[in-house]
Order: structure tokens, then C-alpha cells, then sequence
């Protein structure tokens, strides 16, 4: 056992015996329900005029977690979910149950406090007690006071304890259900309907993505849980809801950094009658709206850069994104031979079966990507690496996509949709040789897909977002990990 633990497991033994204390005195330290009249808020808002060492007559009841004992329990700060409130006992004034319950009182515990409206000499509104309930008896200390809770495993293991000792972490975790709400609201204005799809799915397929594989027992059958609800969704379309969208949880059995956790929250949003350009200006839109809602500004500063997120975002095709860094014009390579070459004269690392659509997009991820700090819409993706898109309208080697950079990240991917079945199932028959070549992220064939599409489904534009990415830029968090309550950890 280490110091630390050691210490901890004193103070715990020191905490049960004053918990078995109250329970001989007939006081349940975990009562079933207690209700305040006041918040911090409440009160500084109320009393923002009050005058020092001043009492009122008024008297509230309030409760939050203590944090701070001075002056042998003369005062007392709690914390409730919106700020501090400081509790003034007076001996002279305080029953003899009060002062009792202040000698089982423990930094961590939390408390309900009936009391009377002050202002302090020294200024601080208060509330000077009358009756104090125990609500809920510590028995873990809280981190120490003044280094706070700085070791990251626990922060992000032992989330609660991080939001009790780093006030930030609560306003980041606010922020985003705002930016999620606002969202929503946008998108609801527009006339989309938010929807529900499956999370398991019989075919890994909508994103070039590892799946987790999970089984079900009474089917007897192997499922993969969902990297992407696209193809769900583009079934609504064809069953002829004008618009949809989900905001939910995608799995991607890949690695973690920064940027990537294996659970993610992911938007989708299909129109019909929409292409990519329209999903362009829809994705400013939101990122517009989203930045107003909890920032009231579009610009954010981030890893010491100043973003301007108001559109229109510059739009520039992933062809002249490399010729302006590399100074290789893929556009005037023929073949995939060519392009192979070509990526190795400027050190990107090939394979015989890199096509000249692979070889661009992987020359773009590894001389591009890195430059593109303000918001910029890439266009004009390769055919062979996007097998969910319609073909490009001026040139079959390309499709209708785009990505969306923000401070070098990948923020959102959307298309003009793939409506014709039968170039859908060419796509998904090479994405099986591509799989059976060794490739486990390229996606299966979907038959009933192909089928719905056989059906007919009109010109349709769709977008995905990646929400976790557009929280860490609207927040200036450069880990993936502080916006999640809960990310996911190896086990300890």
C-alpha cells in the first residue's frame, strides 16, 4: 500500500466512525430527499445589492458539497451544481444540535443549510445558519485542495472526482450538450426529421472502418456493431422521408490518440434533392450556429491559433491541394504505375495494388493535411476510394465529396449521394476484392441496399459530422478525452 493509499484509508476509518456516531444518534446520513429554495446563482443574483454586514430577515434552504472548513465550522464553503456559497455558524447564536453536527463534518460531505440571507463585513454573502442536514456522509477524501486533481488516468478514469476538483471540466461537459442542442434545433428548423437506426448491423458497411463483431445468442449469429448509420438512413430516403438525421453513437475497433475513441458521437444528415455543394453551406451553418450558441462569437482560439469559422469556407479540390504543396499534378497522371511512381519520388510509401486514386489521397494525408489550419472545404475526392458517392459530373475519375478541415483536422465527409444501383453494386464488388485482398476496413455487399436503391431514391445530398472533433474546436480542447464524460481506458 502507498503512502497516498495508506493516508486514505486512515481518514476513511476516521470518516465510517463519525457515520456510526450519527447512526447512534438517529440521524440517517442518506436521506431521501432534501429540497433547497436557493442556488449560488439565485442568491448573487437576488442579493447582488445587499450591503455589508448586513442580515435580512429572508431565510433559504440550499445544499452542495463541502469544500472548504474554516475557522472550526465559523464558516463553511459548499458548492452546489452553479457555484460556491459560503455558511456562517455563530456559536452564540446556533442550537446545540447545529454545533454537534458540525464536529461530524468532513470535507467532501454534503449538506443542506436553512439559514438567513447575509452579507459578511468583509463582503461575502452568506447564509448564517439555523439548521444543518446531513445529506450525504464522505467517507473518501477529496483530492488535496491546493494541487487539485492533475494526474490524467484518474481524471478521465474517476470523471466524477475531476469535476469536483476542476470546475472546467463541468463547463466543457455543458458546453457540449449546448452545442448539441443548438445543433438539433437548426437542423429541425430546416425541416429534417431526427430519426433512429439500428446500432447492430448484420453487414459491416456505410464507412471504410475495422468493426467490433459481437454475437447474439438466440439468433446464433455474429453482428458487428455500427461504424456508420448511412446506409439505414439513405433507406428512409427511398422510402420517401424528404429529410433525416441522427445524432448517435459510432464503434470503430481502431487505435486511440488524441482525436480518436472507439465509441464517437457521429451526425449524419440526408436531404433529397440536394448534391454536395448544398451540404457545404449546411455545414458552415451549423458550425456558425454551434460557435454563436456557446461562445457568442465564430472566432475561437485553439493551440495558440485563431480560427475564423464564419463562411463561406474556401473550396479547393484535393488534386490542387497537392500540386500547390507538392508540385505534382496528378490530374496529368494517366496511370496507376505513374502514380505509384510518383508518390515515391516524393517519400510516400506504396503498394503494388495503390491505385492512382489511392495514391492521391495518401499523398494528400501526408503533405496536405497538415496545412490546412483554417476552415477549408476539399473537394473533388478520387472514384476508387469513395464507393458510397456519385460519380463526378465533369470527370468519371472523380467523385462529388468533400472533407472539411479545421485546425488540420478532418471534421466532416459528405456527398452527392450514389443513386444508381447498378454502379452501387460495381462499387461494393470491388470493395469485396479489396476485402478479400486483405483489406478488413472496405465495406461488404449490402444486397438488400442495392435492392432499396433498385427501388429508386431521388438526387440526394448527405453529410456527416463528426461531433467530438466540432466540441474539442468550439471548446479549444486538443484531446478527445476532456469532451467525453467518459472515454475509454485500458483495464487497470
Amino acid at each position: 500500500m502507498t503512502e497516498n493509499q495508506n493516508t486514505g484509508h486512515e481518514q476513511r476509518q476516521v470518516r465510517l466512525s463519525k457515520l456510526k456516531a450519527l447512526e447512534a444518534k438517529g440521524i440517517n446520513a442518506y436521506p431521501q430527499i432534501y429540497r433547497p429554495t436557493a442556488t449560488a446563482t439565485s442568491l448573487a443574483e437576488k442579493y447582488a445589492e445587499l450591503q455589508n454586514d448586513t442580515q435580512t430577515q429572508d431565510v433559504v434552504s440550499v445544499a452542495g458539497r463541502v469544500r472548504a472548513i474554516r475557522n472550526s465550522g465559523m464558516f463553511i464553503d459548499i458548492y452546489d451544481s452553479t457555484g460556491k456559497i459560503q455558511i456562517y455558524t455563530s456559536k452564540e447564536n446556533s442550537s446545540v444540535e447545529l454545533l454537534e453536527m458540525l464536529d461530524y463534518l468532513d470535507v467532501g460531505d454534503i449538506i443542506g443549510v436553512e439559514g438567513y440571507v447575509k452579507r459578511t463585513k468583509r463582503g461575502e454573502l452568506s447564509v448564517s445558519s439555523l439548521k444543518m442536514t446531513m445529506l450525504s456522509k464522505a467517507l473518501l477524501p477529496l483530492p488535496e485542495k491546493y494541487h487539485g486533481l492533475t494526474d490524467t488516468d484518474t481524471k478521465y478514469r474517476q470523471r466524477y472526482l475531476d469535476m469536483i476538483m476542476n470546475p472546467e471540466t463541468t463547463t466543457t461537459l455543458v458546453k457540449r450538450s449546448q452545442i448539441i442542442t443548438a445543433i438539433r434545433t437548426l437542423l429541425l428548423n430546416e425541416g429534417l426529421l431526427e430519426v433512429e437506426t439500428p446500432l447492430l448491423h448484420v453487414i459491416k458497411g456505410g464507412a471504410t472502418a475495422k468493426p467490433f463483431i459481437t454475437h447474439h445468442n438466440a439468433l446464433d449469429m455474429d453482428l458487428f456493431l455500427r461504424v456508420a448509420p448511412e446506409l439505414y438512413l439513405k433507406r428512409l430516403i427511398v422510402g420517401g422521408m424528404h429529410g433525416v438525421f441522427e445524432i448517435g453513437r459510432n464503434f470503430r475497433n481502431e487505435g486511440i490518440d488524441t482525436r480518436h475513441n472507439p465509441e464517437f458521437t457521429m451526425m449524419e444528415i440526408y436531404r433529397q434533392y440536394n448534391d454536395y455543394t448544398d451540404m457545404m453551406t449546411l455545414f458552415e451553418k451549423i458550425v456558425e450556429t454551434a460557435a454563436m450558441a456557446v461562445n457568442g462569437t465564430t472566432t475561437v482560439e485553439i493551440d495558440g491559433k485563431t480560427i475564423d469559422l464564419k463562411g463561406p469556407y474556401p473550396r479547393k479540390t484535393m488534386a490542387e491541394l497537392v500540386l500547390e504543396h507538392t508540385g505534382v499534378d496528378f490530374m496529368a497522371i494517366e496511370t496507376d504505375e505513374e502514380a505509384r511512381s510518383a508518390c515515391e519520388k516524393l517519400g510516400v510509401s506504396v503498394d503494388e495494388r495503390m491505385d492512382w486514386g489511392h495514391c492521391l489521397s495518401t499523398v494528400f494525408e501526408e503533405k496536405c493535411e497538415h496545412h490546412l489550419v483554417q476552415p477549408t472545404h476539399v473537394i473533388d475526392h478520387p472514384k476508387s476510394i469513395s464507393p458510397l458517392t456519385k460519380e463526378h459530373r465533369d470527370n468519371p475519375r472523380l467523385v462529388e465529396r468533400f472533407e472539411t478541415f479545421i485546425n488540420t483536422w478532418e471534421m466532416c465527409n459528405a456527398y452527392s449521394e450514389l443513386t444508381n444501383p447498378i454502379d452501387q453494386r460495381e462499387r461494393f464488388e470491388e470493395q469485396v476484392k479489396e476485402r478479400e485482398a486483405g483489406d478488413d476496413e472496405a465495406d461488404m455487399m449490402d444486397e438488400d441496399f442495392v435492392t432499396a436503391l433498385e427501388h429508386g431514391m431521388p438526387p440526394t445530398g448527405g453529410l456527416g459530422v463528426g461531433i467530438d472533433r466540432l466540441i474539442m474546436i468550439l471548446t479549444s480542447n486538443l484531446s478527445i478525452r476532456d469532451i467525453i464524460a467518459f472515454p475509454t481506458m485500458r483495464k487497470k
